[in-house]
Order: C-alpha cells, then sequence, then structure tokens
C-alpha cells in the first residue's frame, strides 16, 4: 500500500492504444518514467509522442509479449533506459476472439489468443517479478476481464485466457503475500477501445460487442485511474463498472442459474455464417 503509481519506473504492454496508452499516460502524470511497448510501431511511438507533449518520460519498445524473446528483450531496453528494474508493471496487452462455440473455434485461434492474453502476462511476470522480490518492492496490475468470470457463449478462447489471468494474480498475491509486492487484477465489462476491432472476432459478435461498449462502456482513462488508485490501496481485484459487480455477485451465489441464464441470453446473438454461405 502508499503511493507505488507515484513516480513510479513502470513497464506498460499493449501501450498503443486504449486501456495500454491510458495506464501510460496517467502513470507519467504522476511523475513516473514509463516505457511503452506493443506490436504495432506507429502506435506505440504515437503514445510516447503525446506523452512527451505532456511534458512526461516515455520509451517505445516493439515487441510481441507472446514471445518470451521479445519480452526478454524489452527487460533489457527497460533496464538500460531507466537505469534500474521497473517496480512497477502493467501486464495489458490483449486482441479480442469470439463468435464461434467450442469446436467450431480454429485452434490457430486458441493459440493465438491465449499466447497474447495468458501467455504475455506470465512472461511478463515470469520475466520482471524476480527483482522485485528481492527488492521487496513494486507492483503488478494484470489486466484481465469480467469474461473470465461470467464465461459467456462463443467466447471460449478469450473467456479461458482472462480466467487463467485472474488465477494467475490470486495466486500471485498469496505467493507475494508480505513480500512488500503489490497484485491487482483488473476485470472490466465494456470500455470504449479498439480491442472488437480484431480479426479474431465474428462479424456479428463484433457488432453487438461495439454498440454495448459504445452504449455503457467506460473510458480507458477512468478504468486505468481508477485501477491505479485501488493498486495504491492494496486492493488484489478491480471489478470497475455495475454491470460486471453484478455479474460477479451473481457467478457466486447462483453458479448454476448463472450458466443457464447464460446460454438463453447467448441464443440472441447472431450465429455466424459458415464460408460458403458468404
Amino acid at each position: 500500500m502508499g503511493r507505488r503509481t507515484y513516480g513510479a519506473h513502470a513497464v506498460v504492454t499493449g501501450a498503443g492504444s486504449g486501456i495500454g496508452r491510458a495506464f501510460a499516460v496517467e502513470l507519467a502524470r504522476r511523475g513516473g518514467r514509463v516505457v511503452c511497448t506493443d506490436l504495432d510501431r506507429a502506435t506505440v511511438e504515437e503514445t510516447v509522442a503525446g506523452v512527451k507533449a505532456d511534458g512526461g518520460e516515455a520509451l517505445a519498445v516493439v515487441g510481441d509479449v507472446s514471445s518470451a524473446d521479445d519480452v526478454g528483450d524489452l527487460a533489457n531496453a527497460a533496464r538500460s533506459w531507466l537505469g534500474r528494474d521497473p517496480d512497477l508493471v502493467v501486464n495489458n496487452a490483449g486482441i479480442g476472439a469470439g463468435g464461434q462455440v467450442v469446436g467450431d473455434v480454429p485452434l490457430a485461434d486458441w493459440q493465438r489468443t491465449l499466447g497474447v492474453n495468458l501467455w504475455g502476462v506470465i512472461h511478463g511476470c515470469h520475466t520482471f517479478l524476480p527483482a522485485m522480490r528481492q527488492a521487496r518492492a513494486g507492483g503488478v496490475i494484470n489486466v484481465a476481464s469480467a469474461a473470465g468470470f461470467t464465461s459467456a457463449p462463443r467466447m471460449a478462447a478469450y473467456n479461458v485466457s482472462k480466467a487463467g489471468v485472474v488465477s494467475l494474480s490470486e495466486t500471485l498475491a498469496a505467493e507475494l503475500s508480505g513480500s512488500g509486492v503489490g497484485v491487482t487484477v483488473l476485470c472490466p465489462t465494456f470500455v470504449r477501445t479498439n480491442i472488437f476491432g480484431g480479426e479474431l472476432i465474428d462479424a456479428a459478435a463484433r457488432g453487438l460487442a461495439q454498440r454495448l461498449s459504445d452504449l455503457v462502456g467506460f473510458s480507458p482513462e477512468r478504468v486505468a485511474r481508477r485501477t491505479l488508485d485501488a493498486h495504491d490501496r492494496g486492493r488484489l481485484y478491480v471489478v470497475p463498472q455495475p454491470d460486471a459487480q453484478m455479474l460477479w455477485h451473481a457467478k457466486r451465489l447462483l453458479p448454476t442459474p448463472y450458466a443457464r441464464v447464460a446460454g438463453l441470453l447467448g441464443r440472441f446473438v447472431p450465429a455466424p455464417q459458415h464460408k460458403e454461405d458468404r
């Protein structure tokens, strides 16, 4: 607890847009130095340019978090630029996936989704946590999703990846208890970002998700600020929106009825067309 997000030496993955960009900008505004990484060079350099225009300090690093080698290179670049090990890591990078039922989802989609959303977080924790544990200081924020506990139909790969991030974060919180290293996991529902434009999301599911996001979604800036404040207060879970909180409690109080209702609601999502029908 305290103010570890102020003046942090931070690394933010998936910093090219959305929540990742919002984390980077807010951390810089809190006096931090921020290493921003993304697979897209243009967007991450745009984030860094925005931070610098606001008077902050940031470095752009291009890399794929699903690659352990790339995350190792990120750590080396961060240590070189910061002059020390990072004391805050935001494992945010993620991709959207959905629209098909288990058995129809291509295995390549499973592998790519788990590679970025789950293995990306594993790589970040594996790479950066040992130094924090040794220093008995620092913090990790893992970005999961309400999908990690709502388990909506036709989102299996995404759900599994985010459930894994929640479980990993809970395990870390237990392992790091009393160590001086904080762990927070973010589980939002709809945030107004570009994640629904991903190629692994079926067009019908993409359209519905985007409409809901535009209607009820929080801004990424609001989510980032709330999460950083919660991390400073030592909170493990951040479930920022009222709908996420309602689903969180419903799943735990009435697990079997919840699954049945989720299945019924899932039938209102248009089924994806087979390629030969398009």
